[in-house]
């Protein structure tokens, strides 16, 4: 197909190096969350740190990246507290440790004693990564948390991403939440923290992330992204929603192509082509494609959740890549745009869920837009 051949073309050819965006326990920097950073260092000066931090926020944003930072941080200080005043070094005032850092460096290696990370494991009988984190995987908490800190300090568990854990799962942590040990700390990362347990939200303290603004976002693809262009920086800016963990894998994926293509199909309403469509679905959805549908299945929703939302503001409002699809919206009533909305939404969902035929969830999204705009 001519859609397959365009995205293999620009894969090979475009100009595009891979970026380097260090893993959570290997960045040294986390920008846009100073306030979160100020908040757990006035929580260490107090003597009142929680057994149980619950840090949330959208995907992408450096929730995981700020656990690192503070679990190298507590384990930097070693059994005892600094002593404040004229008399001692005082207290710190920053969560960062250089590089260098013999903390540092034993996190970044997973070599760390005293902290355990808690992620989705490999099936040995399937030989593939789960699809959650399961009873097993924080079994191992219990037992880790039970030794005395190896450095005489802190015991650190975090869980990554902690939504993914199974019921069995949560009710192994949230025993442990029950009984606390001394000197350990369990943080959990969660972009969705509705799906935890209430009892595991209500035994933590809970730092909100907000996501990046703009700005930020910008100069993080600047820093991971040079070689792309300014307008596709742009792009990359309002697709990502203050994420900078969308936008590098929006990069990486032909994101921006993707959504080009799905507006000019989109544009096309209420009387889509049929061989362009097909083409895209085999160019999204085919045989070795998964990359493309994750990003399709992502970029679908979010465009038509912002062209509603651009329909709803007054017409001298209405500007952006989804503004000529806001204003057919705004013609047909909101309200059964959201209906739409939420069924391609969840019809994405379940592709994976229920092994649904991949190509037909695209083209069954594109024919719930098609039949609300007629």
């Amino acid at each position: 197909m001519a859609e397959d051949d365009d995205l293999d073309a620009e894969k090979e050819h475009g100009d595009t190096p891979e970026a380097v965006v260090p893993e959570p326990r290997e960045n040294p920097s986390l920008s846009g969350h100073e306030l979160a950073e100020r908040e757990l260092l006035r929580a260490f000066a107090s003597g009142r740190l929680p057994h149980g931090l619950l840090i949330t926020g959208p995907h992408g944003i450096g929730k995981a990246t700020l656990a690192f930072r503070f679990a190298r941080f507590l384990l930097s200080q070693g059994a005892e507290p600094r002593p404040a005043g004229l008399f001692g070094p005082g207290l710190p005032t920053a969560l960062s440790l250089p590089p260098e850092h013999p903390v540092f460096r034993r996190v970044a290696s997973s070599g760390h004693a005293d902290l355990l990370t808690v992620e989705r494991s490999v099936d040995p009988k399937r030989k593939r990564e789960r699809t959650e984190i399961v009873v097993d995987d924080t079994r191992a908490i219990a037992a880790f948390l039970r030794l005395t800190p190896a450095e005489g300090g802190w015991r650190i568990v975090i869980v990554d991403t902690a939504d993914e854990m199974n019921r069995n799962a949560a009710n192994a942590v949230l025993k442990i939440l029950e009984e606390p040990p001394d000197r350990a700390i369990l943080v959990l990362v969660s972009d969705n923290p509705g799906r935890l347990l209430p009892t595991i939200r209500s035994r933590c303290r809970r730092l909100a992330l907000r996501p990046l603004s703009d700005a930020v976002v910008a100069e993080l693809i600047g820093r991971y992204r040079p070689d792309l262009s300014a307008t596709d920086r742009s792009a990359l800016v309002e697709l990502a929603e203050g994420s900078i963990g969308h936008a590098i894998e929006l990069a990486e994926q032909n994101g921006l192509t993707l959504h080009r293509r799905l507006l000019e199909i989109l544009g096309a309403l209420p009387e889509i082509k049929g061989v362009q469509l097909h083409e895209f679905a085999d160019a999204v959805a085919g045989w070795g494609r998964e990359d493309s549908f994750r990003v399709i299945a992502e970029l679908m929703p979010a465009t038509l959740a912002r062209a509603i939302a651009t329909a709803a503001r007054p017409d001298g409002a209405r500007e952006g890549r989804e503004a000529a699809l806001a204003r057919l919206l705004a013609r047909r009533g909101l309200d059964r745009w959201v209906e739409v909305w939420e069924k391609i939404t969840e019809l994405f969902a379940q592709a994976d869920a229920v092994n649904l035929d991949r190509k037909q969830v695209v083209l069954n999204a594109f024919f719930a837009l098609e039949e609300a705009a007629r």
